[in-house]
């Protein structure tokens, strides 16, 4: 499949409140029965209360974004997995507020021969914004269509001049207790670390996030700054970025580090490779019943597949 600009995504393909409240009504009232539905199946306390961030000045249409019908703001915004704000997936919707996204800079050091630390608003005007239209897919089997704002993180990596001796980029996120409850929790050993390798993280599918839908990130979306890497499962794409560094063997990843033997290193989408408690092979995109099949690489093989020539992508998941 190839990736193709659009002139704009067309109100007619938008769920609006009002069906979309009507699914929820259906859902609640099929009593037990909803409970085959499975854990993708969102039911928000509340969308009222969600608060719309500043709009981004000077946003172009990104020509990497793909033709579907997006998720609606709300369910994007309320429907998080951020464990630093709990493990429940409304949590990050009630408790981010707390987040302090100013003052904010993220330091990137290491393998490189002009380490810097770059504040946000100098990260914000760095390249021209563009509005990209990316698939997330989760590793428990749902998946979003998402409009993302920002541009492809090469443009903020090559500031830096890596190293021939860059082999990968390790991701540190913020961890504050004070602001964030979440991080008061075992579930993870914080602070939460993810990576890449450096051909994954120069990849111009690669974004360096800093909104959506037109608008600043909401803080439980991963305020100020974050990665998405569409192609693989949405954990691998880390929130609240204070740090990168550019190193020569792999990191260490949080949920590596947890569960070596579930979440592996590459986490590329692969309907062929299930988790342990989940099968992989079909997912349920939030706002529709039924369940649809999984695309290898998210539907991103075309452009990705060619990074892992001669891998077995089952060994190295």
């Amino acid at each position: 499949m190839h990736l193709i600009r659009r002139p704009d995504i067309l109100p007619s393909e938008i769920t609006s409140p009002a069906t979309y409240a009507s699914r929820r009504d259906f859902i609640k009232a099929a009593g037990a029965g909803a409970l085959l539905l499975g854990s993708a199946t969102w039911t928000p306390t509340t969308h009222a209360a969600v608060a719309r961030g500043d709009k981004l000045a000077g946003v172009k249409k990104s020509a990497y974004s793909v033709p579907e019908t997006l998720t609606p703001f709300e369910d994007v915004a309320t429907y998080n997995n951020y464990y630093e704000f709990g493990t429940d997936k409304a949590d990050p919707a009630q408790h981010a507020h707390t987040l302090k996204t100013r003052p904010w800079a993220v330091r990137i050091e290491g393998e490189c021969l002009k380490p810097a630390t770059f504040a946000i608003d100098d990260i914000l005007k760095l390249a021209p914004l563009e509005e990209r239209v990316c698939r997330l897919r989760c590793v428990e089997a749902w998946s979003m269509v998402i409009p993302w704002v920002g541009y492809s993180l090469a443009e903020l990596l090559k500031r830096v001049e890596p190293t021939g001796n860059a082999k990968f980029v390790e991701f540190t996120t913020l961890a504050d207790p004070e602001t964030m409850p979440g991080v008061r929790s075992r579930v993870l050993q914080w602070p939460y670390v993810e990576g890449l390798r450096i051909d994954e993280a120069m990849h111009p599918l690669t974004l360096l996030t800093l909104g959506l839908y037109g608008e600043v990130l909401p803080k439980q979306n991963g305020a100020p700054v974050r990665v998405v890497v569409p192609w693989k499962y949405g954990f691998k794409s880390a929130k609240s970025i204070a740090r990168i560094r550019l190193v020569e063997k792999m990191p260490v990843t949080a949920w590596n580090r947890s569960q070596p033997s579930e979440y592996g290193f590459f986490s590329n989408v692969n309907p062929e490779v299930d988790h342990p408690r989940w099968s992989q092979a079909r997912e349920r995109r939030i706002g529709e019943f039924r369940k649809r099949d999984t695309l290898p690489f998210n539907g991103y093989a075309d452009q990705v597949a060619g990074l892992y020539s001669g891998m077995d992508l089952r060994k190295w998941f």
